[in-house]
């Protein structure tokens, strides 16, 4: 019996094995999928004129050059949209976490008798979205047109983000905080000092929810910001992968080493720079948090 046991019990591991190889050889071959446009993108922006105009790019640059990241970085106008998305996002990630985790937290507690009926209206807004024209000119009548705050304050709630979050704390231990009550803790001070650095998990996750969101955001800018000067990264993308006279101007030059299609690459890359490096710092926190939501509500 202890033979047939342990001789089971190798064989078990071994299936272990050849299993977690398996599912790591799909993630690996659907991540090189994944990463073939953006290795694509970049292989154009960093191909020369002719390259581009005789479409000799593949996966590997042709005519290696900088001359389309040059442009775009010295006097393609690039920078101010970029500061704008970069702040909207960060004011708007901290906005939400915290709107979030004021909401979330009393939402989780039984005590709190009208939860149940304001988790309705949540979830309300979850399934039946608001008209297209009745929300543009709600957030026109708010002075939101026009506004560089129409980039922040729409999505600064969300109701599946906020249910993720109202998960986690229902499922936070009790008695920590019957402890911390007893201690003399009052409700505001549990949550800054015991809850939060405990929920650095639900926080990231939320967190990469809201800032992909407000970083990839186009139809709201398209929606409400005529004035260029206020117009995100992704709104001048559109201008330059749309092309212009100024830009085909420039690009027909004769001393210019770079076309269209290499700056507008060179600008797709560049918006999507700022999430590859952002992601790695939170993964550890996000591979977590990723499934409470899934838990029980």
């Amino acid at each position: 019996m202890k033979a047939y046991t342990k001789k089971s019990h190798v064989r078990e591991s071994a299936n272990d094995k050849t299993f977690g190889f398996v599912i790591s050889l799909i993630l690996i071959l659907f991540a090189v999928i994944t990463a073939i446009p953006l290795i694509s993108e970049a292989a154009v922006s960093l191909s020369s004129k002719t390259a581009s105009q005789m479409n000799q790019i593949n996966l590997l640059p042709v005519g290696f050059t900088f001359d389309s990241w040059k442009y775009l970085f010295m006097k393609g106008k690039i920078w101010t949209p970029f500061l704008i998305s970069v702040s909207s996002t960060v004011l708007g990630v901290a906005i939400a976490l915290l709107l979030n985790v004021l909401m979330a937290y009393p939402l989780s507690k039984t005590e709190f008798r009208p939860s149940k009926y304001i988790m309705l209206f949540v979830v309300f807004t979850m399934v039946f979205a608001a008209p297209k024209v009745p929300y543009f000119l709600t957030l026109r009548s708010y002075g939101l047109y026009n506004n560089y705050w129409v980039l922040i304050l729409p999505h600064i709630m969300t109701a599946y983000n906020l249910i993720i979050v109202r998960t986690f704390f229902k499922q936070f231990p009790r008695e920590l905080e019957e402890a911390a009550m007893i201690d003399g803790c009052g409700k505001f001070r549990i949550l800054l000092q015991i809850v939060l650095p405990a929920s650095k998990a639900v926080l990231a996750t939320v967190g990469l929810f809201y800032g992909v969101t407000m970083w990839n955001q186009y139809e709201h800018p398209m929606m409400f910001i005529q004035n260029m000067n206020l117009f995100p990264l992704q709104m001048k993308i559109r201008t330059i992968v749309d092309g212009g006279g100024e830009l085909q101007a420039v690009t027909m030059a004769q001393t210019a080493n770079y076309t269209s299609a290499t700056l507008s690459a060179a600008a797709v890359v560049f918006a999507i720079l700022p999430v590859l490096v952002a992601y790695p710092w939170i993964q550890k926190y996000f591979a977590k948090g990723a499934m409470l939501g899934s838990v029980k509500g």
